[in-house]
C-alpha cells in the first residue's frame, strides 16, 4: 500500500535517531504497511541504515548485559528469518534457544514477512499475542534501551504494560535484546492455542527451568510438609503467559507443585477480550496449558 507520509530519513548514525515533529521510527514496517498510518505521522526513521549486528554471542566479558556475563545480544533490527535460522544452528549447544522455533510458529509468517519483520518491531508494538516478548521474557531477557541522553535497561516482562502499549518514551528506541547464559541453558516447553488452525495465537504459554529457585518476590517456595519432585529438588520452572492476558506474565512456580500453579493462575484476572477468544475460554486454556509445561519441565 502506498503511505501517506512526507518522506523517510535513513539513519545512519545514533544522532540520525532524534526526532522531528511527525517522525517515528521504522525498522521492518510489516505492521506499518498493513495498517493505516497513525493520526500525526508524517515521515519515518529507517534504522536499517544503523547496520547493527544482528546476533552476538559472547562467552564473557563486557557486553550488553553488564560485565562479565556473556550471553546473547540480539538487535532490535534483527529478522525474524535471522533469528530463526541463527538459533537453530545454535541450539545443539544452547538448548534455551529450543524455545526459538515454536515462538516464531506462532507468527503464522509468510517468507516475504519472515525476512522483513523485526524482533524489535514485534516487542514495541505491545501485541499480547506477540511471541518475542513471550520468548525473551521466559529466557530472562533484558532490554536495553536508548535514550536521547544516554541509555537504561529493563527486563523484557516488564517492557509492555498493555495492549500496544510499553514504557518506551518519545525519543527513545530500542537497541538490542541481551539473554543471560542462564537462559540460553535452560530447558525450555511451550504450548498455543488459536480457535482455528491459522488464526492469532489466544493462548501462548512458554515456560524455562533454570535451575534452584532464586530469591525473588514473585517466586513461592515448596511447602514444608511436602518433599520436591524427585530429580527437581529446589528447580522453579518460570512460567510466562501471554495472548491471553493484555501484557506478559510471570509466573515462578515450584518445579512438581500444580498446586502453587492453581493459586497463581486465580490471582489473574485481566484475561484478554477480543474475536479471538473471549476471557473465560482463554483463562480455561491458560490453566490447562500451564500445568502442561509444568508437568513437562518436572
Amino acid at each position: 500500500m502506498d503511505l501517506d507520509i512526507d518522506g523517510v530519513r535513513i539513519a545512519r548514525e545514533r544522532a540520525d535517531l532524534a526526532l522531528r515533529p511527525g517522525e517515528r521510527q521504522l525498522a521492518g514496517g510489516t505492521f506499518l504497511y498493513s495498517e493505516p498510518v497513525p493520526a500525526g505521522v508524517t515521515g519515518l526513521v529507517d534504522l536499517l541504515g544503523l547496520d547493527w549486528t544482528p546476533w552476538t554471542m559472547s562467552d564473557g566479558g563486557p557486553g550488553r548485559g553488564g560485565a562479565g556475563s556473556g550471553g546473547l545480544d540480539v538487535a532490535a533490527t534483527c529478522t525474524i528469518a535471522t533469528l530463526r535460522d541463527r538459533a537453530a544452528e545454535a541450539a545443539g549447544q544452547y538448548p534455551g534457544l529450543r524455545l526459538v522455533a515454536p515462538c516464531v510458529s506462532a507468527f503464522l509468517l509468510s517468507f516475504k514477512v519472515a525476512h522483513t519483520a523485526t524482533v524489535g518491531g514485534n516487542l514495541c508494538l505491545g501485541l499480547p499475542a506477540g511471541p518475542m516478548a513471550a520468548l525473551f521474557a521466559t529466557l530472562d531477557g533484558t532490554a536495553e534501551i536508548w535514550t536521547p541522553d544516554g541509555a537504561r535497561t529493563e527486563p523484557v516482562s516488564d517492557l509492555i504494560t498493555g495492549p500496544g502499549i510499553t514504557t518506551l518514551t518519545p525519543g527513545e528506541v530500542l537497541r538490542a535484546v541481551h539473554v543471560p547464559p542462564a537462559g540460553l541453558e535452560a530447558r525450555t516447553a511451550a504450548r498455543k492455542l488459536s480457535l482455528t488452525d491459522f488464526g492469532r495465537s489466544a493462548v501462548l504459554i512458554t515456560a524455562a527451568v533454570f535451575g534452584p529457585v532464586a530469591e525473588s518476590s514473585g517466586a513461592e517456595g515448596f511447602p514444608p510438609q511436602l518433599p520436591a519432585p524427585p530429580g527437581t529438588a529446589g528447580a522453579t520452572v518460570r512460567i510466562v503467559v501471554t495472548a491471553s492476558v493484555p501484557r506478559p506474565v510471570v509466573l515462578r512456580i515450584p518445579a512438581g507443585d500444580h498446586d502453587a500453579l492453581d493459586r497463581a493462575v486465580d490471582r489473574i484476572t485481566d484475561w484478554y477480550d477480543d474475536p479471538h477468544g473471549a476471557p473465560d475460554w482463554r483463562a480455561a486454556m491458560t490453566r490447562r496449558l500451564t500445568h502442561e509445561v509444568l508437568e513437562e519441565l518436572s
